[in-house]
Parts: structure tokens; sequence; C-alpha cells
């Protein structure tokens, strides 16, 4: 008497599945990643300290930010100094844990830099994020750009100077200088500021205080978008390996089963 062995195949229908799942599981991570990475991108500040003022022109007042990253990995920015183009009229938006020191010419009384000191037993600006310093004055110079030098100083003593000017060939310096780009005021315009130029600044600051905020929460939400979709890809791939296995077995039960009645039937002739 002779039996046949039969060894049970997986169906076909089962190895595409898994492999279906599995390359769904690199599309799912890939769109997860990069839709975190786009919105971390529309939130990240420049590697630079960098200065702007939307609404300044030339000869105008208003409100400067100065965006300042700290760029070191071991040590806090504790202090920021900033030269000043001799404005009659300079100051310096509250901000917690910082302590702001304006010095003026003693002659003109004009503002000729200013520093930001972080208080004791406040971090500063930790390793891997960044501050913004606002300052409102003026009137800025005539000029269509207007540099603003700055030094900044870490905990440990080390200091960036932001001072170089831009390259001979166009490109950018190493450690620029914060730059402003100023429009030409408007012909008849009051060059000296008044209550609506006022309320205009006002809200140029609590805009981008709000545009900052939200761009972290984008950055936040882009994380957690990333996240949930490597979550649900392995778990699909985890229900998908349990299910596979599953109609493996089964099949090799049918399988199994048809042997044994074939050899009982061989067996009888």
């Amino acid at each position: 008497m002779s039996s046949t062995v039969i060894t049970p195949a997986v169906p076909p229908s089962i190895r595409p599945r898994s492999t279906r799942v599995r390359r769904s599981l690199v599309a799912t991570v890939a769109a997860g990643s990069a839709a975190g990475a786009v919105l971390l991108g529309s939130g990240a500040a420049s590697a630079h300290v960098t200065a702007n003022a939307p609404t300044l022109t030339q000869g105008g007042y208003g409100v400067v930010t100065l965006v300042v990253p700290n760029e070191s990995d071991t040590s806090p920015t504790t202090t920021l100094t900033v030269t000043l183009p001799n404005l009659k009229s300079a100051r310096a938006e509250v901000l917690p844990g910082w302590k702001a020191d304006i010095v003026k010419d003693p002659s003109s009384k004009e503002a000729t830099s200013i520093t930001w000191t972080a208080l004791p037993g406040t971090p500063g600006v930790p390793v891997g994020e960044f501050q913004q310093f606002r300052i409102s004055g003026g009137p800025f110079p005539e000029e269509e750009t207007v540099g603003l030098p700055a030094v900044q100083t870490y905990a440990d003593g080390e200091k960036a100077s932001w001072t170089e000017p831009e390259n001979s060939d166009g490109s950018e310096a190493e450690y620029p200088t914060p730059t402003l780009t100023l429009a030409p005021a408007a012909e008849g315009g009051d060059h000296h500021g008044s209550s609506t130029a006022t309320a205009t600044n006002e809200d140029s600051t609590a805009q981008a205080s709000s545009s900052d905020s939200a761009a972290r929460w984008i950055g936040g939400i882009g994380l957690v978008v990333g996240a949930l979709g490597v979550v649900v890809a392995v778990a699909a791939l985890a229900r998908s390996s349990r299910r596979a296995a599953a109609a493996s077995t089964n099949a090799a039960s049918t399988d199994t089963g048809s042997a044994g009645t074939e050899d009982k039937g061989g067996s009888d002739a």
C-alpha cells in the first residue's frame, strides 16, 4: 500500500494580501513622515538671527521683531545685544524672564543699542528653541535697508556676532547682520506716527504672536498624524498576519483530510 503525502500550500490569494499590507504600511509611514515634515517646516525658524518689520517704512516708526534661534548644542542663550540706528524713541516689549536695557547717547538722547538679559533662575533661550524679541521705535533711517548688528551670548560664555555684511558675490555670510527692508513712505504720510500707526503696530505684533503659536500647533499636529498613521498600519499588518496564519492552517487541515480519504480509498481497492 502506498500513500501519497500532500504538502499543504498556502493559497495564492493570501500572499498578495500580506504583500499589499506591507506596501500599504510603507506608504502610510512615508506619507505620515512627509506630512509631519511639511507641517513642521512651515513653522520652522531660520537658523540665523533675523529682523523683520512688515509695516515699517523709511523714516517711520514701527515694531521690529528679532527672531533668535539657539544654535548651541549644549548651552542656552542668556544675552542679546542689538545696535540701533540712533532712534529718538525706543521701547522694548515686556518679555517674561528677561530684562531689557536701552543705552542712549548722553548728548542726543537717542537710543543706540538695546540688551536683553535672561533673569536669574530662568531658562533663557533653551537648546533647540528660539525666542522673539520686539522693540517699538523710530524714526528709522530713510533708507531701503537698515542693518541691526547683534551679539548673542550663551551661558557658557561663547558668543555669536551677527555682524557680517553680505559676501561680495552676493551670497549670505556665515554670521549675517540682521537686516530690515523698508518700504518707501507714502507721499504726505506722517513719519512720526499716529494713533492709527500705533494700533497697526500692535495688531501686527499680535498677529505675529498668533502666527507663531499656530505654526507650533500645526507642527505638533503633523507629528501626531504621522504617529497615528504608523500605529494604524502596524495594527493592520498584525491583523493581516493573523488572518493569513488562520487561512493557512485551515487550508492545511482541508488538504490533509482530502489526502486521508484518498489513501483509504486506495486501500479498499
